[in-house]
């Protein structure tokens, strides 16, 4: 009788032709016949798709490749990814995973150790400690580490790492968090944090989430986040505090009447 899988991993890809470790794919899959990754080719105008669907042949219970047509950035491709999967397949937990497995398909499976009782919601942190390696290039740890603070700081929650692409929620749950469309292409996860804390309130929020240090995280080529960017990074930090205050105080006042 064949084995269910209650464990979804959408990975968005673009471009991702010679970033993609057939090897590290087939080997995890062999191994945990319990997982399912779903690739969500997104716009792609390299041979992405055709490796992806190379894939698929191999190991068609396991994969599933949504293509879109056009490059939607990855907010959009991670939350159609995830609300396919919803609909279309059985899952107990579904997350999200970057395609250069910086961190391994492994120890994204060990976050599942933490959705248990009152945690919905359990992510990757690349904290630099003893006993770990989490290798990137000194400069991007610095720019990361300023972000990362600043971003600690709008959503009021003592949080370590948002950005790092490695997050697992329950099925229940990110039907939710996926609904609506996100504000930033690139800073969505802030977005999911600030959508747990509305659901939920700052407090119970935090009960319900579980940051998790990485035992590996090893940076891979080049970021498809663009230097310029940068720029344009602190203006959608801005619109996402923004809009998030806005529904905080307007749930206030409906509260109040």
């Amino acid at each position: 009788m064949p084995i269910i899988p209650n464990t979804s991993i959408v990975i968005p890809c673009y471009n991702e032709e010679k970033g993609i470790s057939n090897s590290e794919y087939s080997n995890f899959l062999k191994n945990n016949p319990e997982a399912f990754i779903c690739f969500v080719n997104d716009g792609s105008t390299d041979k992405t798709l055709e490796l992806l669907n190379v894939l698929k042949a191999k190991y068609d219970t396991q994969i599933h490749v949504l293509s879109l047509k056009k490059n939607s950035g990855k907010a959009e491709a991670v939350r159609a990814g995830i609300n396919y999967c919803n609909i279309n397949f059985q899952h107990q937990y579904i997350g999200y995973l970057d395609a250069d497995l910086a961190t391994t398909l492994e120890e994204f499976m060990e976050l599942r150790n933490h959705l248990q009782e009152e945690i919905i919601f359990s992510f990757g942190s690349r904290i630099r400690k003893i006993g770990s390696t989490i290798e990137r290039e000194n400069s991007r740890f610095l720019i990361g580490r300023v972000v990362a603070t600043f971003i600690s700081n709008i959503l009021e929650i003592k949080v370590y790492d948002t950005q790092c692409g490695s997050k697992l929620f329950t099925k229940e749950i990110s039907e939710v968090l996926f609904q609506k469309k996100f504000i930033s292409k690139w800073l969505f996860d802030v977005e999911i944090f600030y959508r747990m804390i509305h659901i939920f309130g700052k407090e119970k929020a935090i009960e319900k989430m579980r940051e998790i240090p990485l035992k590996l995280w090893v940076e891979k080529g080049d970021s498809k986040v663009k230097f310029t960017y940068g720029f344009k990074l602190w203006y959608d930090l801005f619109e996402i505090r923004r809009k998030y205050k806005k529904i905080a105080k307007n749930t206030l006042i409906q509260s109040q009447k």
